[in-house]
């Protein structure tokens, strides 16, 4: 059986030490050896973002020059439609076959809406869900069925994420970190620094292209 991949979604518009440390911390506690990072084009359950699909990439390529533990994989930018992870998710388990270990990082404030999402039911047939913490999120599920599901999945044998394809989910003890990319892009639009919320690189990126220095117009993304 092939080694425990693990992706991680998200608009990263931009990405952030909110994003990078708490994966790292992740990675670290479960023994992944790669953390692949997935942004995608058009988010199913926010506006679009501020910045490009291709600006996206290119911070985020700028976020891990340095940090090996960290791939991309661009397949979700490439589409037109929503990206839903459960498509996405479908779509890895037939590249890589149906006994390759797969693990999706989510935050607290996910899991606990976890059953908002497209085909939330399907997930953990195709993965696992490694889940951090996020400051200010409740502990609980929302419904006394939504924790039952919770306690019949959670593992706490770190073994078996590597051992079984799917079907775990793992509460990781990650350190909390209180940043947002809406705290960054409202500080950009303030003129206020955010040299200590994101990397040196990708800060020098968004000075260089301008980026977040408006606040969105009425409909774009926030």
């Amino acid at each position: 059986m092939s080694e425990l991949c693990a992706l991680f979604g998200g608009t990263f518009d931009p990405v952030h030490y909110g994003h990078l440390h708490p994966a790292e911390a992740l990675a670290h506690q479960v023994g992944l050896k790669t953390v692949t990072l997935m942004p995608n084009n058009v988010p199913p359950h926010r506006p679009q973002p501020e910045a490009s699909a291709a600006q996206r990439l290119a911070m985020l390529q700028c976020a891990i020059s340095d940090r090996p533990l960290f791939d991309i994989d661009t397949r979700e930018l490439q589409r037109t439609t929503p990206s839903w992870t459960v498509t996405t998710l479908a779509s890895l388990r037939q590249e890589r076959g149906g006994q390759q270990p797969l693990a999706f990082i989510i935050g607290q404030d996910s899991l606990l809406s976890l059953h908002q999402w497209h085909h939330w039911q399907e997930l953990l047939s195709l993965c696992h869900l490694l889940v951090c913490k996020r400051p200010g999120y409740a502990a609980e599920m929302a419904s006394p069925a939504l924790q039952q599901w919770l306690e019949q999945h959670q593992t706490q044998d770190i073994a078996a994420l590597h051992q079984t394809p799917a079907g775990h989910i793992w509460l990781a003890d990650t350190p909390l970190y209180d940043i947002s990319a809406t705290e960054i892009r409202q500080r950009r639009h303030r003129g206020q620094s955010c040299s200590e919320l994101l990397p040196a690189a990708v800060i020098d990126y968004i000075d260089r292209h301008n980026l977040y220095l408006n606040p969105p117009a009425a409909g774009a993304g926030k």
